[in-house]
């Protein structure tokens, strides 16, 4: 994918419309509940014995938070009991366990990533002893071929404790800033100190973490351009190797702490479309280079080059370079992708207890793809990483004839290149400088589900975020 992008605000305004982020295909919403976790067995001794068989990518979902952030829409457990968190923890490694045990041991893992909730709810030793516990149970790849991340609350580490957690192993951190105004601050229920945090990020990099993330919002109340200009100032002065800038969904009927935030506070649909064309161009101008969604990152990060070279992936954890990994996702709430199978664990606290107390995976809910999905993913996965399909490439690939296949899909798109946010021709489609920002419309095109609930509307219909 071409890596110049060219922000047109009206053209974006048109099309902020709800629509899925396709971190998967088909998306979450379309996963069915009951699925067994024989499905997702059979899925794994299939990948088992592929003749090369995917490297794996490990997902830990540490849901305790110490104080509620008003935005927050993860599945998350407010407490200061640590003794919940042991509790957690317990199971957490049996469940390991029993993931583990499926799985041949010439399968690496390649990926590890600790997200939550604030995985730093817990000490550095205590992380130390989960990840002798993965190592136990899963063959890791060596040290330098290994990304092994963590999302990290800068208000509860400090610099020692940080390169501690590089000491254990970690390579990679993203650490939640949102917003540096005091005011907005105040209104999320996020107190955070400027210095303090960019602190972390100097110390990040003298400590040799591979690849350094900060992740912005965009929409939250009492957020200013003037405000948000600041903020912006003082991520450029810290250089940090990724930023990731989310656009605030307000959905407090499905997220009960955003039901604390003053809706008369967010800024209007025109004004956060302003903060997006600020973020867009302070970070272009400082030498960023936009990735795609919410994503972008210096020349040289790994990302970068990826998006140059035509290998960035796109799986539930966003852009990645590991996309090609088989995904297991363990604690409650996770999600996993082995082979044909999404499968999602339970998202209530007890149920997973539950189910790992009694020695059983934990799965709720998935499914297994049908050759309609498998194509329509590859598809979609073209779109959002590569921004080009060839047609008669990707029909041989997948035995279709393209043209026939997606007529309906084709003829949805048609508006889309007449408004300039890709080029049709005879050989192929490929997304446009301004077709960049808008990689979700042209994906919903070839999205066979959105477009059946869309038709029937029924109360099932899932509800998506924005757009922008």
């Amino acid at each position: 994918m071409n890596a110049h992008a060219d922000f047109d605000l009206e053209l974006i305004r048109r099309y902020d419309q709800s629509g899925p982020r396709y971190t998967s295909y088909p998306t979450a919403p379309q996963f069915q509940p009951g699925l067994p976790a024989s499905s997702y067995l059979a899925e794994i001794e299939a990948s088992n014995g592929d003749p090369v068989p995917a490297p794996l990518s490990l997902y830990l979902h540490l849901p305790f938070c110490t104080n509620p952030c008003f935005y927050c829409g993860c599945n998350r457990v407010i407490t200061r009991d640590a003794s919940r968190g042991s509790a957690y923890l317990r199971l957490l490694e049996q469940e390991i366990a029993l993931q583990g045990e499926h799985f041949d041991v010439d399968r690496r893992v390649e990926q590890l990533h600790l997200g939550g909730g604030s995985p730093n709810f817990y000490s550095t030793a205590t992380l130390e002893g989960l990840l002798q516990t993965i190592a136990r149970h899963f063959r890791l790849a060596p040290e330098d071929e290994r990304e092994f991340g963590i999302e990290i609350d800068p208000r509860l580490v400090n610099v020692a404790e940080l390169e501690q957690l590089r000491r254990i192993g970690f390579n990679r951190i993203s650490l939640g800033v949102q917003d540096f105004d005091p005011v907005v601050q105040k209104a999320v229920n996020r107190q955070q100190g400027v210095e303090a945090t960019l602190e972390l990020i100097e110390a990040g990099r003298q400590f040799g973490f591979r690849s350094i993330n900060t992740d912005l919002i965009y929409g939250l109340p009492k957020q200013t351009l003037a405000g948000f200009e600041r903020t912006l100032d003082h991520v450029i002065r810290a250089r940090p190797d990724r930023i990731a800038a989310y656009s605030y969904a307000h959905l407090p009927d499905r997220f009960k702490a955003q039901q604390r935030i003053i809706e008369a506070d967010l800024p209007s649909p025109a004004v956060k479309l302003q903060l997006l064309a600020l973020i867009v161009n302070r970070l272009t101008e400082a030498g960023y280079r936009y990735i795609g969604m919410d994503h972008f990152a210096l020349p040289d990060d790994e990302l970068s080059l990826a998006l140059e070279h035509g290998g960035l992936q796109r799986n539930f954890q966003g852009y990645s370079t590991h996309g090609q990994c088989d995904l297991i996702g363990m604690g409650m709430s996770s999600i996993g992708n082995v082979g044909d199978a999404y499968v999602q664990n339970q998202r209530l606290l007890p149920l997973w207890e539950q189910r790992i107390g009694s020695g059983e995976l934990a799965v709720d809910r998935g499914l297994v793809l049908n050759n309609d999905d498998r194509i329509r993913r590859a598809l979609i996965q073209a779109i959002m990483c590569q921004g080009e399909v060839y047609f008669q490439r990707f029909g041989r690939r997948h035995g279709i004839e393209f043209e026939r296949y997606f007529a309906d899909d084709l003829l949805r798109l048609r508006p889309l290149a007449e408004d300039g946010l890709l080029t049709i021709e005879a050989t192929g489609l490929t997304v446009s400088s301004r077709g960049r920002f808008l990689l979700r419309p042209i994906a919903m095109c070839f999205d066979g589900y959105l477009h059946r609930c869309r038709s029937e509307q029924t109360s099932t219909t899932p509800h998506y975020s924005r757009v922008i």
